[in-house]
């Protein structure tokens, strides 16, 4: 008999979205590989195994307090990582801050995408032995290479010079993705072109609205281009299109943008976080500002062996990442805590 898993989300509402990436790429990998084991339904209002909720929306948390099935929640984002990303009058935004954390609460397991952060919802009450380690995982159907001509027709589509070095940013357009010193970056480089795809998901509330949106409205240089929220569907050919992704984020969970990058086997820019470390090991190029990531891109822009092993580095990520790593971690996972529960039932009734 397969295990019935309802599961909850509308991370997929709101485009641009890497929670919604996430969510779309676990749902697929469950029910296309694993279906012997599993019957996944989305949104459901029917009793089921497993509760699995996406997106901390307070229907599904109204539903999660009823207890009707194991309760499993994914921690795509903590608390503290909202700063930067939205800008809530002081009183509703502690208010949601602690919504999120009494959501993370009422599970019974809750999955995280870095094992970072066990330790910071150990200190918010949750137990260490209740909390889940399970990366992203991306499609290599849907990110890939492609070839030449390919990505030289989408450097035209989008009006970028088909002869330049072309470093990508990507992600929703806030200070927390660190827009602010791509753009500055962009400025200190007007021979390489600079793309970013992401848009304001959140509005008028997105943290440093007023003067990014003036930025992507009017880019400040002629080698600096905001693209809008591009379609998932797209994306494949916005990581080829570019020579290397460039993310100078403050703060991160698993950037879905990171493993779609890996894919094309692009080298990877990132700000030193630790949050990295455990995740992508050695294969990505780290720098702190302004300076140093312009020197790092240079660098890639100049050399083609560093070039060529940092290419080869993010092959490693996508590697790792695979469909069937991943999908033996969901498999043990599912199968353990409904094991779990169904013996809990059995001593109950002996």
């Amino acid at each position: 008999m397969k295990i019935k898993i309802n599961v909850l989300s509308k991370a997929d509402s709101v485009d641009g979205q890497g929670v919604g990436s996430a969510y779309i790429e676990q749902v697929r990998l469950i029910k296309d590989e694993l279906s012997e084991y599993f019957d996944v339904v989305i949104n459901s209002h029917k009793k089921a195994d497993i509760i699995h909720v996406h997106s901390v929306n307070p229907s599904f948390y109204l539903r999660f307090k009823k207890k009707k099935g194991i309760r499993v929640i994914y921690c795509h984002f903590l608390p503290e990582t909202l700063d930067g990303s939205i800008k809530l009058p002081k009183p509703i935004f502690w208010f949601f801050k602690k919504y999120v954390i009494n959501f993370y609460k009422k599970a019974d397991y809750v999955v995280v995408v870095n094992p970072i952060f066990i330790e910071p919802l150990t200190k918010l009450g949750i137990k260490k032995d209740h909390i889940k380690y399970i990366p992203n995982y991306v499609s290599k159907e849907d990110f890939h290479p492609l070839n030449n001509e390919e990505i030289i027709d989408t450097r035209k589509k989008y009006n970028i010079e088909t002869n330049k070095f072309v470093v990508l940013g990507c992600g929703q357009v806030q200070t927390r993705k660190g827009v602010l010193d791509f753009v500055e970056v962009a400025k200190n480089n007007p021979d390489i072109e600079f793309v970013w795809c992401g848009g304001f998901s959140f509005s008028v509330i997105t943290d440093g609205y007023k003067e990014l949106k003036e930025i992507v409205d009017n880019p400040p240089f002629k080698n600096l281009h905001f693209l809008g929220i591009i379609p998932r569907k797209e994306m494949n050919k916005m990581f080829n299109m570019a020579n290397c992704l460039f993310m100078p984020s403050y703060n991160e969970l698993f950037p879905m943008s990171i493993l779609e990058a890996s894919n094309s086997y692009k080298p990877i820019v990132l700000r030193d976080l630790d949050l990295y470390k455990d995740i992508l090991k050695d294969n990505y190029l780290k720098g702190n500002n302004v300076i140093e990531f312009s020197n790092i891109i240079n660098n890639l822009a100049d050399d083609k062996e560093l070039y060529n092993e940092y290419s080869l580095k993010s092959k490693n990520i996508a590697t790792f990442y695979s469909k069937e790593n991943v999908s033996k971690l969901w498999l043990n996972f599912y199968t353990s805590i409904y094991n779990e529960e169904h013996n809990k039932k059995v001593s109950l009734k002996s």
